[in-house]
């Protein structure tokens, strides 16, 4: 990845492109969510979840990392460490406290897996912050969307089943869009710490 790419661009990349994959992911959850009932249940339909992002992130995000192979090689241990231990947090605590501490402790490990595996560790804390901040500001925005907006008594009006769909698609293009934003931050400072790091060698 060449330094010349600015922070600028790979957060607005990152932000865009995982917000086409959030959505994609978030689409099991609105189209397919009833087939899971008899079939891996709430967690299983995570894992299809995961398994969208998984697969379809390097695809969108590739650039951000200087090829699509170099992005899921840091990406791919990353995300699923970062799902897994949400995972738990939410299983395991459930309401509020399991979304901040997964959220919290799943940036952390995302963030030092990541870098780890594109080669820096520099100003990995406040990479980790910066992804935290704009994660966590995606995805409440997206909670907001679900049950403040679509799902509200004053859009009454619409029907349940079109207004949970667009209320889940909503949520995918908030969480995609701060989440994406947050790994194009940390990406891009991986890559041009690493760039640094060889120039001066």
């Amino acid at each position: 990845m060449s330094v010349s790419r600015s922070l600028v661009r790979d957060v607005i990349h990152g932000a865009l492109g995982f917000a086409l994959v959030s959505i994609a992911a978030f689409s099991v959850w609105a189209f397919a969510a009833p087939l899971f009932r008899h079939a891996g249940g709430e967690l299983g339909m995570y894992a299809a979840i995961a398994a969208v992002f998984l697969g379809l992130s390097g695809i969108a995000l590739g650039p951000v990392a200087g090829g699509a192979g170099r992005f899921y090689r840091a990406f791919l241990p990353a995300f699923f460490a970062y799902a897994l231990i949400w995972c738990v947090a939410w299983f395991g605590l459930k309401g509020r406290a399991g979304e901040w501490i997964g959220a919290a402790a799943g940036c952390l490990v995302f963030t030092i897996i990541s870098m780890r595996m594109l080669g820096c560790m520099r100003g990995w804390l406040v990479a980790a912050l910066a992804l935290f901040v704009l994660h966590t500001a995606g995805y409440f925005a997206g909670d907001w969307a679900m049950y403040d907006f679509w799902l509200a008594d004053r859009n009454a009006k619409i029907p349940r089943p079109e207004a949970a769909m667009l209320a889940k698609l909503s949520w995918g293009l908030c969480y995609g869009l701060g989440f994406g934003a947050g790994i194009g931050w940390v990406f891009h400072h991986a890559c041009a710490g690493m760039s640094t790091f060889k120039n001066e060698r």
